[in-house]
């Protein structure tokens, strides 16, 4: 506990720091039912309305204002209704989709590494890096305006540990949160959630590094699904959340080993940065370090099992996919590249966008469908979406490799818990924050 509130402590004084730099990855978000795909990249959300094929403009109210630090997490609600954005300036934001006006902001005591929203859309929580998890109630919002700036209740937490990813289930009856620690805790999402959640269903257990990302394999005819989990020791793993037992695991890391193989051994990470489920439920997509492409798995659901599909590449320079994303009624995946600052570079940040398809049929078999990137104007909205996603900023490839290393130091920096000798703890100790206050 001594050792995280060194590094909280650390945090602190980088916030008071005028001379920042941190890197944060790009992220993107694609609305249930495909009707409009957003792109985080630093402190800026960009939305594009793939239904208008048109930009679109975010509003505030009077006084308010967009982010201005970076955003670490998005992401839509399961109907659709709502979106949530939150970062590192410690806010909240809240989005109605059908107008993309922010009808609630809410303020956390730390910065914020994830978000999620309840299946009836009545609930919003988000974690903080120092592994709390707070909820807010937006029951009633659109008739009483007066309710707009409610404030965050917490509803559970992990010992002191970087929460990196939140998620609910598909049925609605857990939220599922993993951190740094290896650790996957499953928890029933009690009716009154503003009393918090008490009762833990399971502890899924298994990843020998930081477990980095969350996701659901489900499908009609098995609503509940199996949960699906992407770490810093190159696997992915499914589990039955029920108990917390260990289905299956995919060894992905020998997959993007080939790539580094001219790197140093110490220096090579492959770490899972993404997972997406596609629309049929059947399929997982995993991006992972160092990759030039993704890496899709089958997914068996009669018994949750994982199995590896293909690796399809991304052409068009160093393209390694940041984040992914896919929608409940298209069999496209969405993919971003990007970060959201480089050291000595004038850009202020690097972001690129491609789409897989997951349906294309194959050249050499009329019958099968083969997953194929798409052409720049083969992509849902074209030029216009690439403009508004992406930017005016002509970005030189050779920077991409640059862009890939930074985010993997990022990464490892942030996740990877710092081993400290024995000798130096004890002056450690000394400079703490609260040690110095209680003086």
């Amino acid at each position: 506990m001594e050792e995280i509130m060194d590094e909280e402590d650390n945090r602190n004084n980088d916030d008071n720091s005028s001379n920042r730099n941190d890197v944060a990855p790009a992220l993107i978000a694609v609305h249930p039912f495909h009707i409009s795909v957003a792109v985080a990249i630093a402190s800026e959300l960009r939305v594009f309305d793939l239904k208008g094929n048109c930009s679109v403009t975010l509003k505030v109210d009077s006084g308010g204002s967009l982010h201005h630090d970076l955003i670490r997490a998005i992401q839509f609600g399961a109907n659709g209704k709502l979106f949530v954005s939150a970062g590192d300036d410690k806010l909240v934001k809240i989005w109605k989709t059908d107008s993309w006006h922010c009808i609630n902001t809410v303020n956390s005591e730390k910065r914020v590494s994830a978000v999620a929203i309840s299946n009836d859309g009545h609930y919003v929580c988000f974690a903080d890096k120092f592994g709390v998890v707070y909820v807010v109630d937006l029951q009633g919002l659109d008739e009483d305006k007066s309710l707009i700036n409610r404030k965050a209740t917490t509803i559970l937490a992990h010992y002191c540990s970087i929460i990196t990813s939140l998620e609910f289930s598909p049925d609605g009856k857990f939220v599922i949160s993993a951190d740094r620690d290896h650790k996957i805790r499953v928890t029933v999402f009690p009716k009154k959630p503003l009393a918090g959640a008490h009762e833990i269903q399971s502890f899924c257990l298994g990843h020998t590094e930081f477990v980095s990302c969350l996701a659901f394999a489900y499908s009609p005819d098995c609503p509940r699904g199996y949960l699906v989990s992407g770490g810093g020791d190159s696997t992915v793993r499914s589990w039955d959340m029920t108990f917390g037992t260990l289905l299956s695991t995919c060894e992905v890391g020998t997959e993007a080993g080939s790539l580094e193989s001219n790197k140093r051994e110490e220096d090579i990470c492959h770490a899972v940065t993404c997972i997406c489920t596609t629309s049929n439920g059947t399929s997982v997509a995993v991006a992972v370090q160092g990759l030039q492409g993704v890496i899709l798995l089958n997914c068996d659901l009669s018994n949750g099992t994982l199995s590896t599909a293909k690796v399809v590449p991304i052409g068009g320079g160093a393209f390694i996919p940041t984040c992914l994303a896919s929608s409940l009624s298209s069999d496209f995946l969405w993919m971003v590249f990007g970060v959201s600052s480089l050291s000595g570079v004038d850009s202020p940040s690097l972001l690129g966008v491609r789409v897989l398809s997951l349906s294309k049929k194959s050249a050499t078999d009329a019958t099968a469908d083969e997953p194929m990137v798409l052409e720049d104007k083969e992509i849902p909205g074209g030029a216009k979406l690439l403009e508004k996603l992406q930017g005016s900023v002509s970005i030189e490839e050779k920077l991409f490799p640059v862009a890939a290393e930074a985010m993997k130091a990022a990464m490892r920096n942030l996740l990877t818990k710092k081993q400290y000798p024995a000798e130096n703890r004890e002056f450690r100790k000394r400079g703490r924050n609260d040690r110095k206050f209680k003086q």
